[in-house]
């Protein structure tokens, strides 16, 4: 592929060559730098009138292979030897389902490695979507470390910018954190040493939780410039991004796994390909407006399905109430409470298969009722109460494992299975399931066949409570990380593939919580668990930053009153989902009268503005909520409408705060408290640039409807 036609087209093309791609709410300028590589040397709004920085810009892809080096320009991921031989070769746009699409070749003529860079753009939304495609066309096989999947240079100096970062552990999910970039890239001097530095601030993700620890994405703001820029990476897997400087500008680069990190690794012979996971960046005027951009893109993105606009309430019986202890006589009381209180899907979760007595944990895997806890009629019995009281059925699954006691660890053969070196692998008294092998698959289509189109069940919790790290190597597994990430898209595949056969039934994404909270699978499930926190009082800082990872109308938030609250904590749980997908839990079959009054009335107001919810933008009028904060703030504004809902919590503080809604200031509104009902739970008083709130008690929570007038 190297002959004397191929090198003359490659001559010609280093030549200076610009053009410009976008819409009206996205421009690129691309140029051919003079080593031949193409290089995005300005992203941003049409109307942003600041010049192109064509000399700290990058080469469009970076990536590193055995054999060739790591570069030695800057960081491990940049500056690759590799990137800087990828010269340009063509481009091509096109205009699909209003996307704009802009393709573009890569050439290196030593391997003869093509990469096909896959540049899309929902029309109207400043995001930008990227992924690559490796092609071999050479002659001899070639083992990839690391390539990247969206890589961005010129952006202003770390000096300028902030950058926020979102720590994601159990019980403990979406707190956001911010420090000044130059706290991370150290100042060496360029200038005095003719040499960017090699600092650079760097975030992974680990193992196949692949949201253990951080969220897998981040944001930059520019204190005095009034930009802000959000991106994703978009992998089930392993994910890195690094931020660091170059020509006194700063850089993004968005990868999937890597060697380094995860132990990821392809070999592509002649002929083979590779394509990247998605990286997403939304471009905003500040960090609401960009997280709205993004808002709005992983709802264009996302598979289609009824339930992201029906949003009907859904009832659990696990959290603070079974606890994985489901039986007949414990389940009806709560069906007939929960029909009562409007409830429109009622879930069974975790144990309903547990027929033995030294536990479920390492004997699940076959999925069916246990007889002993469902003794008259079954559990099927129970599914058809769930149906007599108005709701859609629902039962917890977790489909990937397989416990070490469970007859079908013996059933299904090796390669089914996680292994390394040969050996299966075994996680706290449970073996992985590996879906790219079909009697893997074959199990679970029968499971899920037989639960759904059998049982008539129309709601599935896809839980999944191990960790392996680093992955699996099954024959043809290069490096575990590489098996890890083939599993992770065989499984969503697999998900894609249920929902077809099965298109009216609704999915939970689980991973003990918010452990799998990234852009891959919300782009195929229909919910989101967003913690298993059980303490009412930690999880409003949950709720209020959930939006940031998942749009509102997929976030799952506990609401689960107990017959021992007092009326303020109940509201106060109850308040706290209804910007997000309230899920009821609770013993509400104990509950007095008044009570039950409470969760209706609050039913009622989700019921009553769901509607919005589905197409709504989220903003943080006091800032991305901190885990101690005593108030806390999260704003919902309805694109093409006058009204917008502002949920405020206090958990200490003074009795009274003023809350700037800056998209309605010098603009006349009505503020209304939707909830609690009683009107000695607080109020809302708008003075045309502001609002002014006030919670006598503590912890108390209010639900505001703000309306434009005229």
């Amino acid at each position: 592929m190297t002959g004397t036609a191929d090198a003359a087209h490659m001559a010609s093309n280093q030549r200076q060559h610009e053009f410009t791609w976008g819409h009206q709410a996205l421009r690129s300028d691309f140029a051919v730098a003079a080593d031949g590589t193409l290089r995005l040397v300005r992203l941003t709004h049409p109307d942003d009138e600041r010049p192109a920085t064509p000399h700290s810009a990058l080469p469009l892809v970076e990536l590193t292979a055995l054999g060739h080096g790591s570069g030695w320009s800057g960081p491990r991921f940049t500056g690759t030897a590799f990137g800087a031989r990828l010269a340009y070769r063509t481009h091509r746009t096109d205009r699909l389902d209003g996307w704009e699409w802009l393709t573009v070749e890569l050439h290196d003529p030593d391997t003869g490695l093509t990469a096909s860079v896959e540049l899309t753009s929902p029309a109207g939304l400043p995001v930008l979507r990227s992924r690559v495609r490796l092609r071999n066309e050479g002659r001899e096989p070639l083992v990839v470390q690391s390539v990247s999947s969206l890589l961005l240079g010129g952006l202003p100096a770390p000096d300028a910018l902030d950058v926020h970062r979102a720590r994601n552990d159990w019980l403990a999910e979406c707190r956001w954190y911010a420090e000044p970039l130059r706290a991370a890239v150290a100042d060496i001097h360029v200038d005095v040493h003719q040499h960017d530095s090699r600092a650079a601030l760097a975030l992974t993700g680990r193992g196949s939780w692949p949201t253990d620890g951080h969220l897998a994405m981040g944001a930059l703001t520019e204190r005095d410039g009034g930009r802000a820029w959000v991106w994703q990476v978009e992998s089930p897997a392993g994910w890195r991004w690094d931020l660091g400087e170059r020509a006194h500008g700063t850089y993004l680069a968005l990868n999937g796994p890597t060697d380094a990190e995860h132990q990821w690794r392809v070999r592509l012979a002649p002929g083979e390909e590779f394509t990247t996971v998605y990286g997403a960046l939304a471009l905003g005027s500040d960090l609401d407006s960009a997280m709205g951009a993004l808002t709005s893109y992983r709802r264009a993105v996302r598979r289609p399905h009824p339930d992201h606009t029906a949003l009907p309430v859904v009832f659990n019986d696990y959290m603070n109430t079974l606890m994985g202890d489901p039986t007949t006589a414990k389940l009806l009381p709560l069906i007939d409470a929960a029909a009562d209180a409007g409830a429109e899907y009622f879930c069974i979760d975790s144990g309903w298969y547990d027929d033995d007595t030294r536990g479920w944990w390492d004997s699940v895997g076959t999925w069916q009722p246990s007889p002993r806890r469902f003794p008259d009629g079954g559990i099927r019995a129970v599914l058809d109460r769930i149906r007599e009281r108005g709701m859609v059925p629902g039962l917890w699954l977790e489909p990937e494992v397989v416990g070490v006691r469970s007859p079908v660890a013996a059933e299904l053969p090796d390669d089914a299975f996680f292994q390394r070196d040969g050996v299966r692998l075994a996680e706290q008294g449970r073996h992985q399931l590996d879906l790219r092998h079909p009697a893997a698959r074959a199990h679970l289509d029968k499971t899920v066949d037989r639960i759904v189109g059998d049982w008539g069940v129309g709601y599935l919790k896809l839980d999944y409570n191990i960790v392996v790290d680093p992955g699996t190597q099954a024959p043809g597994d290069l490096a575990p990380g590489a098996g890890l990430l083939g599993h992770a898209h065989a499984y969503l595949d697999w998900l894609s593939g249920v929902l077809d056969r099965h298109p009216g039934l609704v999915v939970e994404n689980c991973a003990s919580g918010g452990m799998r909270m990234d852009g891959a699978t919300l782009a195929v499930s229909q919910l989101q668990s967003t913690s298993d926190q059980q303490d009412p009082l930690r999880y409003p800082p949950i709720a209020a930053a959930a939006p940031t990872a998942v749009p509102p109308e997929q976030g799952a938030v506990w609401a689960y009153p107990q017959p021992e609250f007092d009326d303020d904590l109940t509201t106060w749980t109850l308040g706290g989902a209804l910007l997000g997908r309230i899920h009821l839990s609770g013993h509400l079959n104990r509950m007095p009268e008044h009570q039950l009054a409470l969760v209706r009335d609050a039913v009622a107001v989700y019921k009553s503005i769901r509607g919005d919810l589905a197409r709504a933008l989220p903003f943080w009028p006091l800032g991305l909520p901190g885990w101690t904060d005593e108030w806390l703030a999260l704003g919902l504004s309805v694109p093409g409408d006058p009204t917008a809902y502002l949920s405020v919590w206090r958990r200490g503080g003074p009795a009274e705060l003023r809350v700037p809604v800056r998209h309605l200031a010098g603009r006349s509104a009505r503020a209304e408290v939707l909830h609690p009902s009683s009107a000695e739970a607080g109020r809302a008083v708008w003075d045309g640039d502001g609002l002014t709130v006030s919670v006598p008690r503590t912890p108390g929570v209010l639900l505001i409807r703000l309306t434009q007038d005229g």
